[in-house]
């Protein structure tokens, strides 16, 4: 158990580290031309359900040998007994290349990153149920720093991936088993699509015990009606969504703004001044505030990175007007928070245990 946190820890640092020394060294534009690939996009076969079949196709599956999602930290361990919700995960960006605008499906270094995140990440639904984690031909780091069409194919490319492992997930549940969705980052974005595509206005939407749209912003206005769900009022509610974004003060959070303020949501009209969901993952309401006392546990790695403990009460939050979930003073979490205090890596590590008996809670619902 303490060598795989150690290789969380090691994802987390890659990632944040990548982001965040570029910015501070060469700044956006300097990033732009370090991580965006300089090939044009190329169009790939469009997969099916059908090749989500095999077992290295996905990242975390029932009975797969290895299956990063069943980690947990001491004191913890995965659900015991069949049944519980059926979990669908999409994992953030892995990929960090910019030799190719989506990642090979046997990009081995991407894949084992993407398997480190499922265990800091995805295993916090490990006791609600079983857990499944596709591959995907996800978008390259890079596409979310330029407006170039390339990006956006990039991004269509990849959530088609998302809709055929879908699918195959389905055929696997079942027809009634209770249904969580989740994913961090790309993976929440990708899952806001899925969504509205594929749950909204179908009987789909009956078995959604929640969706954790965590990472990415969500607008309320905007983005919500068009997703199916509503947001998540009430911390026992089924068939619901919740998001948030986290950043210790003082928050910057320009760098989100300005390109949340440029943009359109899925009714086709500005997002700008209009508020992003934020669900305070401490009391599973949204716009609350709630003093550390209420945290159940966060993830602290020890000064050798080479475990993990749990410890409750340290950390406590609160959503601004904005929508963004503001922590307090920069947490000892890690070292590789994201520029303007953004706790982005750590959205999950910060509320582990709360995000783990919410999932329990709104499937005994």
């Amino acid at each position: 158990m303490a060598r795989k946190f150690l290789y969380v820890v090691v994802a987390l640092i890659v990632l944040a580290t990548a982001a965040a020394f570029a910015y501070r060294l060469w700044g956006v534009g300097m990033m732009r031309m370090a991580m965006v690939p300089g090939e044009s996009f190329r169009d790939q076969q469009r997969l099916t359900a059908a090749d989500y079949a095999p077992d290295t196709m996905w990242l975390a599956r029932p009975a797969l040998r290895g299956n990063p999602a069943l980690w947990t930290p001491a004191g913890y361990s995965p659900r015991k007994t069949a049944g519980g919700a059926a979990v669908f995960f999409i994992h953030p960006t892995s990929y960090l290349n910019r030799a190719h605008w989506n990642a090979p499906l046997n990009d081995e270094e991407a894949n084992n990153r993407a398997a480190l995140f499922l265990r800091g990440q995805a295993s916090a639904f490990n006791e609600a149920g079983e857990i499944w984690a596709p591959r995907y031909r996800q978008a390259t780091f890079g596409a979310f720093l330029t407006d170039q069409r390339a990006a956006e194919q990039a991004l269509a490319l990849a959530y088609g991936d998302i809709l055929a492992a879908f699918d195959a997930f389905l055929a696997e549940a079942g027809p009634t088993r209770p249904i969580i969705l989740a994913g961090h980052s790309q993976g929440a974005l990708h899952l806001t699509h899925l969504l509205k595509d594929r749950v909204a206005g179908t009987p789909l939407a009956t078995r959604i015990v929640a969706a954790y749209v965590v990472g990415w912003p969500v607008s309320v206005a905007n983005d919500l009606p068009a997703l199916g769900l509503p947001a998540c009022e009430r911390p026992e509610q089924r068939g619901c969504v919740l998001s948030w974004q986290s950043f210790a003060e003082p928050a910057d959070p320009s760098l989100i703004l300005d390109n949340y303020d440029r943009s359109t949501g899925f009714d086709g009209k500005s997002r700008r001044r209009n508020a992003m969901l934020c669900t305070n993952p401490l009391t599973g309401t949204p716009n609350a505030a709630a003093p550390a006392s209420a945290n159940l546990g966060t993830l602290f790695p020890d000064a050798a990175l080479s475990d993990a403990r749990i410890e409750a009460k340290r950390i406590g939050a609160r959503c601004d007007a904005r929508g963004f979930l503001l922590i307090g003073s920069p947490p000892d979490v890690g070292p590789y928070a994201l520029p303007g205090n953004n706790y982005h890596v750590y959205d999950y590590s910060l509320f582990w245990a709360n995000v783990r008996a919410d999932a329990v809670r709104r499937l005994a619902a």
